[in-house]
């Protein structure tokens, strides 16, 4: 029997894929007692840029600052997909497609937690000077240190590689659980950088299933859980001060008058509920987040809509999680994420794999940027805003200036996918478009 869902016809809309945007009824509501602090959030900033030097010297042809991304006027994107009549704010694209080092926005939480880590080991036993010093994390002794550790991680791919990727860099034993239908280029970019992948028969839940029972039986084995890690969260958490000092430099205020809107992509829900968060502890009613998910995985829609304690996979309305946005294809939301989200998520859109391809393709064709497709899944937002009825009800309900909005759509991952892998995602979206040309049945 299918979980009931608010309102009473969702779960037949979802059933039926059509793209649709969900508003959140407890958007206000108090936030639960066991909550992340401000004061865990400042942490994990402090933790960020005390490693700046770290990284940059673990990766002296990659990083050469802060581990942070560009924020690009999105002007041409805006002209591109919005009609000409109207102001309605000015467009951003947030660029974690950039990131150094593991070109997603999944560098933020799991390049965080891989650093708490190795701090703590190190300090655990004994290195000198770590707290003055983080560049130490790195040196002949540290590296023998953590050579007697293993970093674990279940991941479809961008958490994989990032963790991956530092967790070699400083000599962790590391192991990354994958489904057998992640994307073949990265599991064997792993590879080359010493990483042992073990592939899984079946979804990415039942590789983090997998990778957390084995985790738990080995001796000195931190298992890095998407499902459930504060430290991920809080990294995602940081990504807000950066944004803020960004969206000043290009001269946006932040206020009742001049709302910020923030469109992200969401899979289980660790980097979009940790940016939303931080976002929320910064500028409170004044930003209004989104996520984006796929037509065939909205699982913090189901958990959300279903608005209990009791955990509600898309499998228990009859979704099939079979989407080419493989980033976004979780069938259950995070628990630690998705309370937190009951208050403070204005609303989920969903969107079909030829919007994916469409809006990749738009994005190519307006701003020159190559996306994954789950990468490209909250372009869409703004239109969801401000030209549904949904969208139009919360901007009168909020009493929202569009003309003097900001509009910060999160591109998420896609610098480092091969060339040919682009190529072939925009002739597929070239093909849809052929397509819907000849017959306008087929468009959405």
């Amino acid at each position: 029997m299918a979980p009931t869902l608010s309102p009473p016809d969702l779960v037949a809309r979802l059933q039926s894929k059509e793209p649709l945007l969900w508003l959140n009824p407890n958007l206000g509501s108090a936030l639960p007692d066991a909550r992340p602090s401000f004061k865990q959030i400042v942490e994990a900033e402090q933790r960020l840029e005390r490693c700046e030097a770290l990284l940059a010297n673990l990766f002296p042809d990659d990083i050469c600052g802060p581990l942070e991304s560009r924020l690009d006027c999105a002007a041409p994107l805006k002209r591109a997909l919005m009609p000409p009549d109207g102001d309605q704010g000015a467009w951003f694209l947030k660029r974690d497609d950039t990131l150094p080092v593991a070109g997603s926005i999944k560098a933020r939480g799991g390049f965080h937690e891989v650093l708490a880590v190795a701090e703590s080991i190190a300090m655990r036993h004994g290195l000198p000077d770590i707290d003055a010093d983080a560049r130490l994390l790195a040196s002949a002794q540290a590296r023998a240190l953590f050579a007697r550790h293993r970093i674990a991680v279940g991941s479809t791919g961008n958490l994989g590689l990032s963790i991956g990727v530092l967790a070699a860099a400083f000599g962790f034993e590391i192991v990354v659980h994958m489904s057998s239908d992640a994307k073949p280029w990265k599991k064997e970019r792993l590879r080359q950088r010493g990483v042992q992948v073990v592939e899984h028969d079946g979804s990415y839940s039942d590789a983090v299933a997998a990778g957390r029972e084995e985790a738990r039986a080995l001796p000195h084995c931190h298992f890095v859980d998407d499902e459930h890690s504060l430290l991920l969260f809080l990294g995602y958490a940081a990504a807000a001060r950066p944004l803020a000092r960004q969206l000043a430099q290009a001269g946006r205020v932040v206020d009742a008058g001049h709302p910020l809107v923030v469109y992200i992509p969401c899979g289980v829900g660790g980097a979009p509920g940790g940016i939303a968060y931080g976002l929320k502890a910064l500028f409170g009613p004044h930003v209004h987040c989104f996520f984006a998910e796929p037509v065939a995985s909205p699982c913090m829609l189901v958990q959300l809509a279903a608005a209990g304690d009791q955990a509600v996979s898309i499998y228990d309305i009859g979704l099939d999680n079979k989407t080419d946005a493989d980033g976004l294809a979780v069938g259950q939301a995070s628990l630690l994420v998705s309370p937190l989200m009951a208050s403070q998520l204005s609303g989920i859109f969903t969107v079909s794999d030829e919007q994916l391809y469409r809006q990749l393709q738009q994005a190519k064709d307006a701003m020159d940027i190559d996306l994954e497709p789950s990468a490209a899944a909250a372009i869409s937002g703004p239109s969801w805003l401000c030209g549904s009825v949904e969208g139009r009800a919360y901007v009168r309900d909020h009493e929202l200036d569009l003309d003097q909005a900001t509009h910060v759509i999160w591109a998420t991952g896609g610098s480092l996918v091969p060339r040919e892998e682009h190529r072939r995602f925009q002739a597929h979206a070239q093909m849809l478009a052929n397509r819907s040309a000849t017959n306008p049945a087929c468009a959405d």
